[in-house]
Order: structure tokens, then C-alpha cells, then sequence
């Protein structure tokens, strides 16, 4: 099985794995950086939310640089990945064991939806590349809020970041904060 991990861009936000429950992709997903707009589930339309999502993108391009990944297996993309610092991620403050520290890399979803491409190695290998991108760039840490009961979440279950070296900084009862600190090289 060949992995194929690319760095996320407005061509291929398009090729987002798509799933049968609400928000359907990744690429129509708005929680983190337009929590005002997902008030109504029934009410949000899917061409809307991915012109959102797009618009972040391209806006976090410009100021951050890179902040996502696809992984494709034979040309179909399995798995997302989206990470920018948490002020370009708004929904970040409202969790309890948050905000994130202004000094990490925020990363607000790591999923794979389709179980017959979960527990292959495939987010270990996102999330490796990730760690590599933003070593290169010189950034300090990177944390996220992994969920403890529910692995199918889409920010990913807290064992998968603790196997990965992420220690928990704020505990909470359903999402914690993580955090891994970035050696330089």
C-alpha cells in the first residue's frame, strides 16, 4: 500500500474523503475557523461551507504558509489533516482545557473516516509528516484537543497523539489539551 501525502492547496481541497453523517468532509467543515456560522446543522449548505473553507484556506496560506494535508492510497484521498496557529482557528478558545499557547501550532483535525483505512499506519504517517514540515519551519510545538471517547472523532483519540511523544498539558474530561515541543535541529 503506497501513501501519497500532499500538502493541502485550494486544487485539492476538493478531493477531501467524504463520509455520510454531518459535515459529510472535511471540505465543508467550518468549526474551527467560523464557529458563528455552524449553529444549524439542517441549515448550512454544503456549496457555502466549502466557499468558507476555501476562503480560509487562502487566507491562511498567505499568512501562515502550509496548513493542511491529504493522504491519498491509489489516487483516492483518505485522510485530512489541518493545523495554523490558533488564532487562525477561532474555536479553539472555547474549550476548557484550551486556549492553546500562542507559541504552538494548533492541529484541529486528523481523521481518516473510513474504517478500512483506520489502524494502517496512515495518521501516524500524517502526523509524522506534519511534525517534519513544521520542524523545518522552525516552530516551537504543536498541540491539539484529542478526544478521550470517541476515537472516531475527527481531531483523533488522545492514545493516537500519546503513542506519538504528545504529553497532556490541561487535562479535561472529554478533550484535553496536548502538546508536543519540537526539538531544533
Amino acid at each position: 500500500m503506497k501513501i501519497k501525502i500532499l500538502n493541502l492547496t485550494k486544487e485539492n481541497l476538493k478531493d477531501t474523503p467524504e463520509w455520510k453523517n454531518h459535515p459529510f468532509s472535511c471540505k465543508y467543515c467550518i468549526y474551527w475557523e467560523f464557529p458563528e456560522l455552524c449553529i444549524d446543522p439542517l441549515k448550512e449548505e454544503k456549496q457555502e461551507m466549502f466557499l468558507k473553507k476555501l476562503q480560509w484556506l487562502q487566507k491562511t496560506h498567505k499568512i501562515f504558509g502550509n496548513c493542511g494535508k491529504i493522504a491519498y492510497i491509489s489516487n483516492k484521498a483518505v485522510a485530512y489533516a489541518q493545523y495554523a496557529p490558533p488564532e487562525l482557528l477561532p474555536n479553539s478558545k472555547n474549550y476548557q482545557a484550551g486556549p492553546p499557547n500562542k507559541d504552538a501550532v494548533l492541529i484541529s483535525c486528523l481523521f481518516i473516516p473510513q474504517k478500512e483505512f483506520q489502524h494502517l499506519g496512515i495518521g501516524s504517517q500524517v502526523l509524522q509528516n506534519i511534525i517534519h514540515e513544521l520542524k523545518e519551519r522552525k516552530i516551537k510545538a504543536i498541540e491539539t484537543f484529542a478526544r478521550k471517547n470517541n476515537p472516531a472523532n475527527p481531531s483523533g483519540p488522545v492514545a493516537f497523539y500519546l503513542k506519538n511523544r504528545f504529553k497532556i498539558i490541561k487535562d479535561d474530561v472529554e478533550f484535553p489539551l496536548l502538546r508536543l515541543t519540537l526539538s531544533a535541529h
